[in-house]
């Protein structure tokens, strides 16, 4: 009977096993067999070893100024979407009419396809005649070059990715509505107030779905690429500005053919966000709440 089942359980899931070998484990082990290589994606492959690895480190400006606009938007810009899409959730947890609708107008904006809504912002961040340039013009404010702008193309990324906070909002909104009603009544009991209970109930009872957007933000900010190819055609100006990680390797391995170059940058990216997902486990995965806790 055993046997059986056993039997039966790899028979329902071997669909699934026949697609991750083929299309996520095997490409896997085949680029990392291909970042040791100079190699086209036409003819053979040459075996160079470690050579590109020594080129990323050593050799490609392009390859630091990537990692650290990657890096700036995942520093700013995760947090600041955990606190928007958090705050979001719970102004949306109160019990007011037509909440429904107000839920619906705040998700919406994270089904809009990427491209669409780049190319949405762009008109708004148009220096001339954008809508945030005549804001401040309105107010007397000064204006800025936004996306064409050294220093404000990033800022202004992170500004737009802010337009998806909906999506993160919808799993808050689940944990709020999680949270056991009892606690507050005790608390209340005990003379806390709307600060108490929410720093000392509301964050701690969420505080499994906050980590959970935490690192789901962290891997999505590390593969940033759509919004910064719309918004700089595809160069990744102004002055490699807006040349983020993923964008550069896609640059390598499809508008340079360097498959061994793109293979080795997709290797170090894979790392990195290991790395960085491993410390997060290991600082707040002891400190978040699970309902099965005893």
């Amino acid at each position: 009977m055993n046997k059986s089942r056993t039997l039966l359980f790899y028979l329902f899931i071997l669909p699934w096993l026949i697609g991750f070998f083929v299309f996520t484990a095997g490409p896997m082990v085949y680029s990392l067999y291909m970042s040791f290589t100079d190699y086209s994606g036409l003819g053979a492959a040459n075996w160079v070893g470690l050579e590109n690895y020594k080129k990323l480190f050593t050799e490609d400006p392009l390859f630091w100024q990537s990692l650290w606009n990657t890096f700036f938007y995942t520093i700013v810009g995760v947090p600041l979407g955990l606190v928007v899409g958090y705050l979001l959730a719970v102004l949306l947890n109160t019990k007011v009419r037509f909440m429904g609708v107000f839920r619906t107008i705040f998700y919406l904006p994270s089904l809009v396809p990427t491209v669409a809504s780049s190319l949405l912002w762009i008109l708004i961040f148009q220096p001339d005649f954008g809508i945030a340039n005549s804001i401040l013009s309105f107010f007397h404010l000064p204006t800025s070059n936004w996306l064409l702008s050294e220093s404000m193309v990033k800022p202004t990324l992170i500004i737009m990715s802010l337009w998806g906070a909906g999506g993160g909002m919808v799993i808050y909104l689940a944990g709020l509505q999680s949270v056991p009603a009892s606690l507050y009544e005790a608390a209340e009991l005990d003379g806390a107030g709307k600060f108490h209970k929410f720093w000392n109930i509301t964050i701690p009872m969420t505080s499994n779905v906050i980590f959970f957007n935490l690192i789901m933000g962290l891997i999505g900010s590390f593969q940033i690429f759509t919004q910064a190819y719309v918004v700089s055609s595809g160069n990744g100006g102004p002055n490699y500005k807006s040349l983020f990680y993923v964008f550069y390797l896609y640059q390598d391995a499809f508008k340079f053919f360097k498959m061994g170059y793109a293979s080795a940058l997709a290797w170090i990216l894979f790392i990195i966000i290991l790395v960085f997902t491993l410390i997060q486990f290991k600082v707040f995965g002891k400190k978040v709440y699970y309902e099965y806790d005893e």
